[in-house]
């Protein structure tokens, strides 16, 4: 009898412990799994598939394009992060935009701008895209345009600096609204007076 009880208890001591290790298992398998589906913002802004996804509207392209900026500039990214934003920034922009801007020159320039960026402490706090009622849309040269302003503000020793800045985008043979250049707003009005 003794005997039978030993066995019966090492049975189920052994089945316990079975139990408790695969709800182990499990836990961690779960937690891994979680851990992975935790994105980083760099990783959720590349993650849209622009040849699927593309913008529809001149703000919504403008609001991505934010979007990256905030991630170059506001998020502890390696220089492969900052390669890989920079050439997502370029499926935004215009074939003419393009062309201005050659690869190379365009993502050692990226670089230096987002290290003097962290070196000299500044963050984009804000970002805001005009309403799609502020879209100034016109047609010249064959070309559909579209001019969108957007607001930001700069966080530099504890100030925060306005920076206003106007897009200008052009839609392509594809219907998409792409980046055709951008200019300080304080630039464009000095230079209508």
């Amino acid at each position: 009898m003794k005997k039978a009880t030993t066995r019966t208890t090492i049975i189920i001591a052994v089945l316990i412990m079975a139990v408790v290790g695969y709800y182990a298992y499990l836990s961690n398998k779960d937690r891994a799994r979680r851990e992975d589906a935790a994105m980083t913002a760099v990783e959720s802004v590349l993650s849209r598939d622009l040849g699927k996804d593309y913008p529809p509207t001149p703000k919504e392209v403008i609001k991505y394009y934010n979007e990256l900026l905030r991630c170059l500039y506001n998020e502890e990214s390696s220089p492969e992060e900052v390669e890989a934003l920079g050439l997502r920034a370029r499926e935004l922009y215009d074939e003419e935009l393009l062309e201005a801007n050659e690869l190379g020159g365009y993502l050692i320039q990226l670089q230096e701008d987002v290290n003097d960026y962290r070196n000299n402490g500044r963050r984009i706090t804000t970002m805001s895209v005009a309403s799609s009622t502020n879209v100034d849309m016109f047609e010249q040269d064959g070309y559909s345009f579209a001019k969108i302003m957007c607001a930001y503000n700069i966080m530099q020793g504890g100030q925060t600096h306005p920076s206003d800045q106007v897009y200008l985008l052009r839609k392509n043979a594809d219907r998409q609204w792409k980046i055709y250049g951008w200019e300080a707003a304080e630039n464009l009005e000095s230079q209508a007076e």
